[in-house]
């Protein structure tokens, strides 16, 4: 008798709302999935079997433990299973919001050397808060878990792959040194090599187990897919000459759409998925997919990766930062005409909290902000043509692409909230929070308008890396930055190029941390209040999270 089908990865539990809820799963081969009595059978991309299951009729309000079966075999939750038993937790009226949030993990051993820091060892990378974030659940009770897991970008690292991806990319690839046209042996080539990266990261049992219990929203940032994805148009126009980029992006959407994008969508949204019913149809949907990925790569105002939640009084907006910008200079945008639409209608509404999830902080420090202001100005020709290639090796040399190195974006993004704090889109809600990672450090910035008007609170939050810490030369350059010095000078450049003044001004309200760190954000009628969790390297045996901020952003 043949044996059972299994899981390869999951259950995640991507979406809980009071009534429905969705479940993602990856299986060896195709079969039958169900969960609490709805089933749904696998599709096929690339000789990779998925199941997403839309779970509807659910009573608010409850704590619902649940099953996964494959044919009718129970194969979740695992005989002898430490963790507490998985559940669907459904919100009601009026609940309190507790929102996990963090950017940058790398998957490596827990264990040293890779537990060490970067000064210690090269492959050191300390403590994974998310791992530590679990062992603080198991001793809650699940009323006091987040509501939600929200993970601002590089959830796989496909140029910074670990030993044992490293080890199956060469066994895949004959064993051999890259020729030329061939991808690095310390990156991921395709689609089937992304696979592996997402079933490393969400394999570990605490991160299954966090993944199974805790609703999921993501998204993609540049380690995604490579470092400085879509940084200019000089960086796109080099690298689409690589013999081996086509398979890479293409292989990275396709993997995208499939891991992390279908999980974002609400059942409503899933049963008008067009690409989805296609795939259910066939009998392997990787060259539709295939399609798919490659207008998605071309097309970048037709494909939108952006996406909206709301819970009770609280509405999520995530911006895609990253996959569709204009990259054209004298033009560059973050985001395309068609997507600015739809975020300004996004944001339009009555609320008590408006959440912005952006991978890219709106909000540097103020060094920061004018050094790529400046950069911008200057690679657009501010200075001239030599000065122009000069920055742009610097752009791409200390990765210059935040919301301020996209100048007009930066003001219309500016501009936005300040509408929605004023309440021109609806009545200004206690709050307006910007919530990034990607920058390796974590920080709190309140945030000023001129004249008079603005009645929400508006702050940028970053909390960022969850695990992938900077090294003391790296620190101690980004506190360089903080100084008043820097401002000073950063402000005179950007002024010589002729950049415009930021329509807004900011303070750090302490110092930035640089540890691995997850955020939380705690939220209650108008009430807001974040927390950002620290690990220390020598508690790898036992991880735990140490308070390194605490502040009220709304009372």
């Amino acid at each position: 008798m043949a044996d059972p089908p299994r899981l390869v990865l999951g259950p995640l539990l991507r979406h809980a709302g009071s009534h429905d809820a969705t479940i993602w799963v990856e299986t060896d081969r195709p079969c039958t999935v169900e969960v609490l009595g709805t089933s749904a059978r696998t599709f096929c991309v690339a000789g990779h079997h998925y199941g997403l299951l839309c779970l509807e009729g659910l009573e608010a309000g409850c704590s619902i433990p649940y099953e996964v079966a494959l044919d009718g075999h129970s194969v979740w939750p695992e005989a002898g299973d430490p963790y507490p038993p998985c559940a669907i937790r459904t919100p009601s009226a009026g609940e309190r919001l507790t929102v996990a949030f963090g950017s940058c993990r790398v998957t490596v051993p827990h264990a040293p050397p890779y537990a060490l820091t970067k000064d210690e060892d090269d492959r050191g990378r300390e403590v994974d808060a998310l791992l530590a974030l679990v062992e603080r659940l198991r001793a809650q009770p699940a009323d006091e878990w987040p509501d939600v897991l929200l993970l601002l970008g590089d959830q796989v690292y496909a140029d910074e792959v670990s030993p044992g991806t490293r080890e199956r990319i060469e066994a895949r690839r004959g064993g051999r040194e890259p020729r030329d046209g061939d991808a690095p042996l310390e990156e991921i080539a395709d689609f089937e090599e992304y696979t592996w990266l997402y079933q490393e990261a969400w394999s570990d049992p605490a991160m299954r187990w966090l993944l199974s219990t805790i609703p999921s929203a993501m998204v993609f940032d540049d380690h995604d897919v490579h470092d400085d994805w879509n940084i200019s148009q000089a960086w796109e126009e080099e690298v689409s000459r690589l013999p081996w980029w086509e398979d890479r992006i293409l292989g990275a959407y396709m993997s995208y759409w499939l891991y992390q994008h279908l999980g974002n969508l609400t059942p409503a949204e899933l049963a008008e998925d067009r690409l989805l019913a296609e795939l259910r149809e066939l009998d392997d949907g990787a060259q539709r997919l295939r399609e798919f990925a490659r207008h998605a790569q071309q097309e970048v105002a037709g494909t939108r990766w952006s996406y909206r939640r709301d819970f009770g009084r609280t509405r999520l907006v995530v911006i895609d930062s990253r996959a569709g910008r204009i990259l054209e200079e004298g033009r560059r945008d973050m985001l395309s005409e068609e997507q600015w639409s739809w975020i300004e209608e996004s944001v339009s509404g009555d609320f008590d909290h408006l959440l912005i999830g952006t991978t890219l902080p709106w909000l540097l420090s103020p060094g920061l902000h004018h050094l790529e202001a400046w950069n911008e100005a200057v690679c657009g020709g501010a200075w001239g043509r030599r000065a122009a290639r000069v920055a742009e090796k610097l752009r791409q040399g200390v990765d210059l692409e935040h919301w301020a190195a996209f100048g007009r974006s930066f003001a219309r993004l500016t501009d936005l909230i300040r509408e929605v704090a004023s309440g021109g889109r609806g009545t200004p809600p206690a709050s307006v929070i910007v919530l990034s990672g990607d920058v390796h450090h974590a920080y709190l910035a309140e945030a000023a308008f001129p004249g008079d008007g603005v009645r929400s609170a508006v702050v940028q939050v970053v909390c960022s890396p969850v695990r992938n810490p900077l090294d003391a030369r790296e620190r101690r350059t980004l506190r360089l930055a903080l100084t008043t010095p820097a401002r000073g000078i950063g402000r005179a450049l950007a002024r010589s190029a002729g950049v415009p003044p930021a329509r807004v001004r900011w303070e750090f309200v302490q110092k930035p941390t640089f540890d691995n760190q997850v955020g939380l954000l705690d939220l209650d009628g108008r009430r807001a209040h974040v927390r950002i969790e620290k690990t220390v390297p020598e508690e790898w045996r036992a991880p735990r999270l140490h308070a390194s901020l605490a502040r009220s952003i709304a009372d």
